[in-house]
């Protein structure tokens, strides 16, 4: 009985002969179909892994350069915009002097040629006035004269003397 000899804490050579080829053949096929495929699904994702760490790194570095680049950017903005801004304000500045000048310029025009439109018509009425007060003075002169010089013959003469003298232009 080959059964009772059996001990698991003594084992027979030839247990241990198979087993140990049983072991060797198991190891080597484990080695072929096993372990290249798993080691190399392991070295796969190890570098699969340190590509994307390295993809990580340049696109913190490309974010760190574009970060950089548009505060740059920004900066060229915002001092671009302080330009026309000023550029604007100067514009606008020059345009209402430029328009106050002129405003002041045509008032004073406006002023001068009022003065000379009021002094002309000023003249004109004055002149008016002299011509009516001269027809006036010259019909009561008239009527006055007529009325004494009725039938007084030494007034005749002076007034024809007066019309003898004047001059007629």
């Amino acid at each position: 009985m080959f059964l009772a000899d059996f001990s698991p804490i003594k084992p027979d050579f030839g247990l241990f002969f198979w087993t140990t080829i049983i072991f060797g053949i198991f190891w080597f096929m484990m080695a072929k179909f096993a372990f290249k495929p798993i080691a190399n699904a392991l070295k796969a994702r190890e570098d699969e892994i340190q590509n994307s760490l390295d993809e990580a790194k340049k696109a913190r570095e490309e974010m760190a350069n574009l970060n950089a680049e548009n505060e740059k950017i920004l900066a060229e903005t915002r001092e671009e915009r302080s330009k026309i801004l000023k550029e604007a304000k100067d514009t606008r500045d020059s345009i209402v002097n430029e328009a106050k000048e002129t405003a002041k310029a045509e008032a004073k025009k406006i002023a001068a040629s009022a003065k000379l439109e009021i002094e002309s018509e000023k003249k004109a009425a004055i002149a008016d006035i002299k011509n009516q007060v001269g027809t006036m003075a010259l019909d009561i002169a008239e009527k006055v004269i007529k009325k004494e010089l009725k039938g007084n013959t030494e007034q005749e003469s002076f007034v024809n003397q007066l019309v003898g003298e004047i001059k007629l232009n």
